[in-house]
């Protein structure tokens, strides 16, 4: 399948890194490639660091990155283990970071992926399949009435996880789940008309939520982020993309504590804690796309950017 990938508010993030000619990057998720091929444009002496536990998102972005693949080291592995990874490599300060948390477009768009519910396939959902063995076929087919609805409701915020649980539980006595298109016809069933046909995608939900289980997307995401921080030189920046609001929940909340200089109660006469603020906030409420952008590209419509800078 040809590859196929639109950085999502690529200016944006490339302004907010504002990155210098010398300086250590870091592309976490490097994807396609869109975002690591804009910073490496901008680097002279400098050098980036990109990771993904997808050896296909390997092996697509050494091809687009191929030009400047002497100021690029690719490396396989979960964004989470960079910074230990990068420590063992000699590297303990950079110069800036870029997490972006979407779903490349090729994983959704490549069937056998199994991530979309717009294309029929195999019930995958794995970002690494090498390393993890859990498919959302066997979750699908063999978790309980109770943890299928946990799941559904905890990662996808799906207000009608408990039907749609109980509606998977009856259909797979009858004959295993195995494909994207027969869960979607699940969900879709368990589902009010009008939810149906007004919500945009009326399984969405539920797919997000299997793949953040499947993938453990949100487990160690604040973890990484602080070391991240620790890691960043005095004016350094770093910039999260997140497209969901329990994500996005867990970066705004680090940002605001690493922003914030005493966590005593208010009525504290004088600080205890001794906390100190590590971090300014570029921008205050979360940059979205544009309205080009965002028809454009429909999976920029839910985006949100927080960019932060060292102090």
């Amino acid at each position: 399948m040809e590859f196929k990938h639109i950085p999502v508010m690529l200016n944006e993030v490339i302004e907010g890194l504002n990155i210098k000619k010398d300086g250590i990057y870091v592309d976490c998720t490097v994807g396609g490639g869109g975002h690591s091929l804009e910073i490496v444009k901008k680097l002279k002496a400098g050098h980036l660091y990109a990771f993904d536990r997808d050896q296909d998102a390997i092996d697509k972005s050494t091809k687009a990155l191929s030009k400047y693949i002497d100021k690029v080291s690719l490396i396989k592995s979960n964004y989470k283990e960079a910074p230990k990874i990068l420590k063992k490599m000699g590297i303990f300060k950079i110069d800036g970071f870029l997490i972006d948390l979407g779903v490349s477009s090729y994983q959704i768009d490549e069937a056998g992926r199994g991530f979309s519910f717009v294309h029929d396939g195999p019930l995958d959902m794995r970002m690494d399949r090498a390393e993890n063995v859990l498919t959302a076929e066997e979750i699908i087919n063999t978790f309980s009435q109770n943890e299928l609805a946990e799941i559904f409701f905890k990662y996808g915020e799906e207000e009608f996880a408990k039907n749609i649980a109980k509606n998977i539980v009856t259909k797979r006595q009858e004959k295993r789940i195995t494909t994207t298109f027969e869960l979607r016809d699940i969900i879709e069933a368990s589902l009010p008309k009008k939810v149906v046909y007004s919500r945009g995608g009326a399984s969405k939900k539920v797919f997000q939520a299997l793949r953040i289980y499947i993938n453990a997307e949100l487990e160690g995401l604040e973890k990484v982020l602080k070391e991240l921080i620790d890691m960043l030189l005095p004016g350094g920046r770093g910039a999260v993309l997140t497209f969901h609001s329990l994500e996005d929940r867990i970066v705004k909340n680090l940002f605001k504590l690493e922003n914030t200089d005493c966590l005593c109660p208010p009525k504290t006469p004088i600080c205890i804690c001794g906390h100190k603020a590590t971090i300014k906030l570029v921008n205050r409420k979360p940059i979205v796309a544009s309205e080009k952008e965002q028809k454009d590209n429909s999976r920029s419509t839910c985006a949100k950017l927080r960019i932060i800078e060292k102090l």
